[in-house]
């Protein structure tokens, strides 16, 4: 059965290029955002990992540990590495899922046997740290993943977990956000003492709170 958003993540022991790791553990009370990758030494993946491993400012203001998967051994892992730093300048800095027994690869539902049996589709799953997974995509192959935009829903997602906001199209960090219709105008009135704007009764805008950190 596929996962489905607000299952808790399957948990799994594993290899990685930082050693074995048990993955509820190794998250510990963090979000994490676990990306798979088809096979080693694929084009776009080399972009890819390099770009993660180049954000991680931006991962640990987050408290987001990111770690990657591939259905090839860690050896070969360490190899790729070598090429991602010649030539994207980026040392890699954050695990390597080794998932050449297609464990977790099929415990996150991983291979689309209709696509290939032998690799997997290029999936991300954001968890938080309830374990819970918050956001799943998968991407084609031919089109390199948008870290811009998986930075921007953890975002949404500790913004409007810490308070009763919902985040409106194409939000960005700052811009206004939605009251939640669940909460009442007197209750909205203590967590907003300053006022809101009410387009309609569903539809109340205010200034964002901020971001916890």
């Amino acid at each position: 059965m596929a996962i489905q958003l607000g299952q808790i993540a399957p948990d799994f022991e594993q290899d990685t290029t930082q050693g074995r790791i048990k993955f509820h553990d190794w998250l510990g009370g963090s979000w994490g955002v676990l990306f798979s990758h088809p096979k080693d030494f694929t084009p776009v993946c080399t972009t890819e990992l390099a770009e993660v491993a180049r954000l991680k400012g931006e991962w640990d203001k987050r408290h987001v540990k990111p770690i990657g998967l591939s259905v090839d051994p860690a050896d070969s892992h360490g190899k790729w590495a070598k090429d991602i730093e010649e030539t994207q300048g980026q040392v890699l800095n954050f695990p390597v899922i080794a998932d050449p027994d297609r464990k977790v690869s099929n415990l996150y539902d991983m291979v689309h046997p209709e696509a290939d049996p032998s690799i997997t589709v290029r999936s991300v799953f954001i968890i938080d740290p309830n374990k819970k997974v918050r956001l799943i995509l998968t991407y084609p192959p031919s089109t390199g993943r948008n870290f811009a935009e998986i930075l921007r829903v953890i975002d949404s997602l500790q913004l409007t977990d810490a308070h009763k906001v919902a985040t409106p199209v194409n939000w960005q960090d700052g811009d206004d956000v939605i009251i939640v219709p669940s909460l009442s105008d007197a209750d909205a009135k203590v967590r907003f003492p300053n006022g809101w704007k009410t387009l309609k009764p569903y539809l109340r805008v205010v200034a964002q709170p901020p971001l916890p950190r």
